[in-house]
């Protein structure tokens, strides 16, 4: 609806955060005498307030940068409450107190004139809504954590820039007011207070030509950390360059949107029957389970209950470091689909991780009334073609395997749920062929390290996230080393290891000089009946020569499961293997690792082995070893796993991957240069914002 326009004298703004957004507009009109009043005194509501009259003399820089503090967008042109342009001395603000926008005329700093915009919203509700999920996406896309001097930065309003550190200040501040009684904030018996001094932190944006920018702490919805495939170029401050590019991209972002939704419209509409719990058959489950529950794992199981309760399919990943519990939380969700009266089925990408799976699955279900199996090319022809002829008939509740789940001969009666596990190991069209069974399936991802395009997903509203960084209870950090190679440093790791009664993981990633490999190792130890435990370690005691085994992809798949039996059974010491072991092994008693050649690993794959040690509360060690000659992006690799030892590190480090690899392909590529101009995370939150608004038009009367 357009509205005439209208000369106003007086026009108040305030500030988007989440006190003011639970306000309505008619609450602003009936205590715009109160505000005024307070704002006198209270630092509140004079930080996040604007109070412009006509003929008042206020200067327009000082204005466009309380805007900018206040949470407003800088944009070309208005559409959206919470957004401002700039147009010489013309201002137009659209306030989120107000169902209308604004438009200010200077002249020189004198307001010459207010004008009531013919723009207003048709829904107050919704509007308000829409503001409150843009400041949660901010957040989430910011990616401030262990931000560090020299890093590029997106400011939302003036572009890229580098940080360069936090300053401080101090002003005066008082109490909240009886009347306005904002969450979190004080209260006292008086209106007015002895104002108290309180120190504000500002991050320190440095931009071209040796500009400056003062973002408050706080307002970190206005910033972003730069990810891209390139060296970012640094933006001139006010440039009406960055507004052109940024609108150009929210564009083209609006696009890609109509294309995704139009992709998951199928499943959007698709409708299930919401799934019936029984909760004596869920206590018996969680009472088998060996560790207590993390918060993270706790909430991420009520979210998926959340899910499953409604009538629309889930489509959900679970983001967590190796080790944090994800496949005890498949494990539960597989059982409540079979409650309900489906079939589940659980893919992996090895052999090795679902005969792993198998074992534990049929452990935890052995007293519950479940039928699992597993469906491998280890197991003879009839015996496949019986497992196939029973989920066929519906007598498998659960099924677990590797891709010959996907073989065209497998068929469900009624399959419910599917778990794709290690999901950064499978392709997309792998993926989308078991949901092409039926529209309606459940989903439930499980990766350590998202991929890209899986991260984006998650974060753009089209498929929901949930993140395990609670590390489970006594476990501990993994103590990383990055040397040279030294063969005094192998021995010395490897007798440590095994004089405390563990086991080491040997990674030599080349099958064809592996035996090599087993020789070298040997050879450390030739014309030794045993060895002493170091000085460093502990008494000293006599420990056998340890025992090796080989493991990698060539090997003929019975001869590999045999072998990772007989480590599991402890009858090997030390496992020399490629990297077959980074998939989801857990083998508690293993606690060292040393990576021969560690620069050929890329930083995910590094992490994600890493993790397959420490999974217990003896201390592990990790020793990544490189030859003499260390490239720059093979250093940045081994900096960045160090600085990630902290356990919880995985969401970060897919992210980190993708800024040292300078290479992948998130959305096509036609979408990788607008990802270089803003960075990866301003990008998917347009993304982002853009699939709200069309889901809200879709979803308007």
């Amino acid at each position: 609806m357009e509205l005439s326009r209208q000369v106003i004298d007086k026009v108040l703004i305030v500030s988007i955060t989440p006190y003011f957004l639970e306000k309505g507009f008619l609450w602003f009109e009936q205590n715009i005498k109160q505000i005024l009043r307070v704002r006198k005194t209270q630092s509140f509501f004079e930080d996040n307030t604007l109070y412009l009259e006509k003929g008042q003399d206020f200067k327009l820089s000082q204005f466009l940068r309380k805007l900018d503090e206040m949470g407003y967008e800088k944009v070309l042109r208005l559409t959206e409450p919470g957004e401002f342009s700039k147009k010489g001395g013309i201002i137009e603000v659209f306030p989120i107190n107000l169902n209308y926008a604004i438009r200010f005329d200077f002249y020189g700093n004198l307001i010459e004139n207010i004008e009531r915009l013919p723009i207003e919203i048709d829904n107050e509700e919704k509007s308000k809504e829409l503001l409150k999920k843009r400041l949660r996406s901010q957040k989430i896309f910011s990616d401030l954590k262990g931000l560090k001097p020299g890093d590029y930065l997106v400011h939302l309003d003036h572009g890229v820039a580098r940080f360069s550190g936090i300053e401080k200040s101090e002003f005066p501040i008082s109490n909240f007011p009886k009347w306005a009684s904002p969450s979190g904030y004080s209260q006292t018996n008086s209106n007015y207070q002895i104002p108290k001094l309180q120190t504000q932190e500002y991050y320190v944006l440095e931009y071209a030509q040796s500009d400056k920018l003062y973002v408050p702490v706080g307002l970190e919805r206005k910033l972003s950390r730069y990810i891209g495939f390139v060296e970012p170029k640094i933006s001139r401050l006010s440039s009406p360059l960055w507004q052109k590019t940024k609108r150009k991209i929210k564009e083209e972002a609006e696009k890609l949107a109509k294309e995704l939704l139009e992709i998951y419209a199928k499943r959007e509409i698709s409708k299930r029957s919401p799934y019936s719990f029984n909760q004596e058959i869920d206590w018996q489950l969680a009472s088998t389970f060996p560790f207590e529950e993390t918060p993270d794992q706790i909430q991420t199981m009520e979210d998926i209950e959340k899910d499953l309760r409604k009538s629309e399919p889930m489509d959900r990943i679970v983001c967590g470091d190796v080790g944090f519990g994800k496949t005890e939380i498949a494990l539960r969700a597989m059982v409540k689909a079979v409650n309900s009266g489906y079939q589940a089925a659980m893919i992996c990408p090895t052999t090795i991780l679902a005969n792993q799976h198998y074992q534990n699955f049929k452990q935890r279900l052995g007293n519950l009334p479940i039928k699992t199996d597993l469906l491998s090319r280890l197991y003879p022809k009839l015996k496949q073609k019986k497992i196939i002829q029973s989920l066929k008939q519906g007598q498998i509740d659960i099924i677990i395997g590797t891709h010959r789940i996907l073989s065209s001969d497998v068929e469900f009666k009624n399959l419910g749920l599917l778990v794709i596990d290690d999901e950064q190991r499978f392709g997309v069209k792998q993926k989308e062929k078991l949901k092409k069974i039926r529209a309606s399936l459940d989903v439930l991802s499980l990766s350590a390290t998202p991929i890209p395009r899986t991260l984006y997903l998650a974060l753009s509203s089209l498929k929901e996230i949930s993140l395990i960084q609670t590390p489970p209870l006594n476990r501990l950090s993994i103590e990383t080393f990055i040397l040279p190679w030294q063969e005094t440093v192998i021995k010395k790791a490897i007798q440590t290891e095994i004089a405390r009664g563990g086991q080491v993981y040997f990674l030599h990633n080349r099958v064809e000089t592996i035996e090599t490999a087993r020789k070298f190792l040997e050879n450390l130890f030739i014309g030794m009946d045993s060895f002493a435990l170091p000085k460093a370690a502990g008494p000293r005691r006599a420990v056998r020569i340890p025992k090796i085994g080989i493991a990698h992809g060539r090997l003929n798949e019975k001869e590999l499961i045999k072998v990772m039996e007989d480590f599991q059974s402890k009858l090997i010491d030390v496992l020399l293997a490629t990297t077959i072991i980074e998939n989801g092994l857990d083998f508690p008693n293993v606690n060292t690792l040393i990576v021969a050649d560690a620069t050929r690993l890329g930083l995910t794959q590094a992490y994600q082995i890493r993790g397959r040690i420490g999974r217990s509360h003896i201390q592990s060690f990790a020793y990544f070893l490189y030859g003499q000659n260390l490239s720059e992006k093979a250093e940045l690799r081994m900096k960045a796993l160090k600085q990630a030892e902290e356990l919880g590190s995985g969401y970060r480090i897919a992210l980190k991957d993708l800024e040292i690899r300078g290479a992948g392909n998130i959305l096509g590529k036609e979408q990788s240069g607008n990802i270089n101009q803003v960075g990866l995370n301003l990008y998917c939150q347009m993304l982002s914002e853009s699939i709200e608004k069309l889901k809200r038009i879709k979803s308007a009367p």
